[in-house]
């Protein structure tokens, strides 16, 4: 189908990556399509298709990259819920790695960090930096990038004593249990109906017993929720210089300087998810870190933030309801099921509008 499954950008990730403002017009004047609505205009040698989740989170920020910069690209749900990401066609399509994975013309991206690079090789809006700026980009696109969100989700998830607000359900702990159990058990079964695909299956096998095994450990959660919490306190200071250097200066201030690059998006996301997980009273909503707060309450207002986060209130109920359309899709339920998933899909809407109206009116 392609000529590679893995290439090799430059790495120039210290660009501005936004070509659109924060009302999601072109900053050139130009207009742009909606990647939802439009159809591509290119060629297909163009075309550009991404295969992700919607709640992976690094297939939130490959979403982001792409939206920022303004791009018409098909964007394809590979349901992790569904374990759709095991089936064997998606195995073959980029070797047995997880979403996401980018599609452009011939060339197939199957590396989160090499697609972020692809797009800025790419589709990059070239400016000129001092070489400082480029560094702390570098730099805190590394560090932010580094950290074991995996483990975060996980954990919180299995350990909803460790968090203070989170708006995942109770429920959820047993069914993440269900889930990994059940998803170790469905790679055998593939690695029998696939024997090609036995090496990537095992290999799948193999990291998933190692997550669950990292995961459920309190004492290692605890560690690296510390070592989030140093992270936060350099991001916080490097934000604070932020502020005295430009102090005075007409301009809007980021992490790296005026311009909004990778290391924005890569600290957004990663407040966006810590919120969701219920950690945010804990590391900036106390008041310890006000730069993070102040920071965080700007970038959820950027349109690209809006479009592919949308409402941390809601961000559950999205993850719930296609999957839920999707299961009824592959498997017509019987009349009384259909019944049953169509009133429950309804009482959910219910609250989740009652949950919305006590909390903004």
């Amino acid at each position: 189908m392609a000529s590679s499954n893995h290439v090799t950008p430059t790495k120039c990730g210290w660009w501005p990556i936004s070509a659109m403002d924060e009302d999601g017009k072109m900053t050139d004047g130009d207009e742009c399509d909606d990647p939802c609505t439009a159809e591509p205009k290119a060629l297909n040698k163009d075309r550009l298709v991404l295969y992700h989740w919607t709640q992976s989170f690094a297939s939130q920020k490959v979403r982001l990259v792409i939206n920022e910069k303004g791009l018409v690209c098909e964007e394809r749900d590979v349901s992790l819920p569904l374990q759709e990401h095991k089936e064997p066609w998606f195995m073959r399509l980029n070797l047995g790695e997880e979403v996401p994975v980018f599609l452009h013309g011939d060339n197939i991206i199957s590396d989160y960090n090499q697609i972020i690079d692809y797009l800025e090789t790419n589709f990059g809006v070239a400016a000129s930096h001092p070489k400082m700026v480029h560094g702390r980009v570098q730099q805190y696109r590394q560090l932010l990038d580094g950290l074991p969100m995996d483990a975060y989700t996980h954990g919180c998830i299995l350990h909803p004593e460790l968090t203070t607000d989170s708006m995942i359900p109770k429920y959820a702990t047993a069914e993440i249990r269900r889930h990994l159990v059940n998803a170790a058990t469905e790679l055998m079964k593939l690695d029998h109906e696939e024997p090609q695909l036995t090496e990537p299956y095992l290999s799948k096998q193999k990291k998933l017993m190692a997550k669950i095994l990292d995961h459920d450990n309190v004492n290692y959660l605890k560690k690296i929720l510390g070592e989030l919490a140093m992270v936060l306190d350099q991001v916080e200071a490097e934000l604070e210089k932020r502020k005295l250097e430009y102090q005075g200066r007409p301009c809007e201030l980021w992490l790296c300087g005026p311009d909004f690059t990778l290391a924005d998006i890569c600290l957004g996301a990663l407040l966006h998810r810590l919120k969701f997980l219920g950690l945010s009273k804990k590391y900036w909503e106390d008041g310890s870190r006000p730069n993070l707060q102040t920071f965080f309450l700007r970038v959820q207002k950027r349109y690209a933030f809006r479009k592919v986060l949308g409402d941390i209130h809601t961000t559950l109920l999205s993850a719930v309801l296609p999957n839920a359309f999707r299961m009824v899709k592959k498997k017509p339920p019987s009349f009384f099921g259909a019944s049953f998933l169509m009133g429950s899909l309804g009482g959910m809407g219910y609250f989740a509008y009652w949950f919305l109206k006590k909390k903004y009116m």
